[in-house]
């Protein structure tokens, strides 16, 4: 029944009807929906699948309790992504010591004019590459440049995830692609000259 269901009722629905009624199976269709998505988000931003699967869980739970909350300004998917990006920095930030992972990037006027980092770069990059260098950068960058690229979020959506300005959100993308595209240089220009 449940499978009928989740081809043919859209995410709202299921949420609106899951507040209504509080029938399991309408959470069932948006878990069924969302839990490989989730998992696979948490895996690449913790890297390590145990953690992965222990917050995958614990988004769900947190998503459970706070379903009444979704206001329907935005898609389904991107308020749980929301949760999703949100919740692993977090488990990040209180894992970790390292203060570089915590820096907040100062937003500055002027340093808004176009970073001459094409995103041709990023997008036409061998994805083993691709998967070393994002390894290597801050996970709050790594985070950022995710949104961007792979889910193909628009600047507004991730201003609303991390609940920055848009133009801080323009700030940290082009200071990620810049940190993106220094390891990148050292990593492979390195293994060039030591051919």
């Amino acid at each position: 029944m449940t499978r009928n269901i989740t081809l043919t009722i859209s995410d709202e629905e299921a949420v609106t009807e899951y507040i209504a009624t509080q029938n399991q199976k309408y959470f069932d269709v948006l878990y069924t929906r969302y839990s490989s998505k989730i998992f696979g988000k948490c895996l690449s931003i913790l890297k390590d699948e145990e953690k992965a699967e222990d917050a995958t869980q614990e988004i769900f739970v947190k998503i459970l309790l706070n379903l009444s909350k979704f206001s329907g300004k935005s898609k389904f998917s991107t308020w749980i992504y929301s949760i999703t990006y949100n919740f692993c920095i977090d488990t990040i930030r209180k894992g970790k010591k390292d203060k570089s992972i915590l820096v907040e990037d100062m937003t500055n006027e002027h340093d808004m004019a176009e970073d001459g980092i094409e995103d041709r770069f990023l997008m036409e990059m061998n994805v083993k590459r691709l998967k070393v260098v994002l390894e290597k950068i801050p996970v709050t960058d790594k985070a950022i440049l995710l949104m961007k690229y792979q889910d193909d979020m628009s600047i507004k959506e991730i201003s609303g995830i991390l609940s920055k300005s848009e133009s801080a959100i323009k700030m940290k993308i082009k200071r990620a692609k810049q940190k993106f595209k220094r390891i990148h240089k050292e990593i492979y220009t390195e293994n060039l000259n030591s051919i």
